[in-house]
């Protein structure tokens, strides 16, 4: 059993394998459009076999020498020891949640006036939701989370097998 971080009361995280074809999608939409480079994560909402919103994790930091001197040792929220998910607005190299992947998903969703009740989120590159993520999406319509198998290993930093860093190796 997966003890995550943050799961909703009577909601559970559905997986699928990494060649699935909208977990696939959600993995290019992350690496074309994220901006932050250690965990690059993406999201797309999909009923009725189409894409009716997708999104990427947005940092504040957009310099290159400012971003790998985050990821190196200087991140508040690490130094502090703030478990995932929690405080994103102590540093400025982490996305807030409302950058968030599924956020920016949720909002395009919105701003493209699709219905998501009953739709389904796929999110590759992490391995839970926050409760301001779930939050989001549960307003919209939206219960089922899907991630990719093994995730809770691969984009877990406290994971010895954990591929944070090179995922798009």
């Amino acid at each position: 059993m997966i003890a995550y971080p943050y799961l909703p009361p009577e909601r559970t995280i559905n997986y699928v394998p990494s060649d699935h074809p909208w977990m696939h999608a959600a993995r290019e939409f992350a690496r074309e459009h994220a901006t932050d480079r250690h965990m690059p994560t993406g999201a797309v909402i999909v009923r009725d076999e189409s894409i009716l919103g997708s999104g990427a994790n947005r940092v504040p930091i957009t310099n290159a020498w400012l971003m790998r001197l985050h990821k190196e040792r200087l991140c508040v929220r690490r130094a502090l020891k703030i478990p995932s998910g929690e405080k994103y607005w102590l540093c400025p190299g982490c996305a807030s949640s409302k950058e968030h992947a599924e956020a920016r998903a949720v909002r395009d969703v919105i701003q493209k006036r699709h219905d998501a009740r009953g739709a389904e989120l796929y999110l590759w590159g992490h391995w839970w939701a926050c409760k301001p993520c779930w939050d989001s999406l549960l307003s919209l319509g939206i219960e089922r989370i899907y991630l990719m198998e093994g995730s809770e290993r691969l984009f877990n930093h406290l994971h010895a097998d954990n591929i944070i860093g090179r995922q798009f190796d």
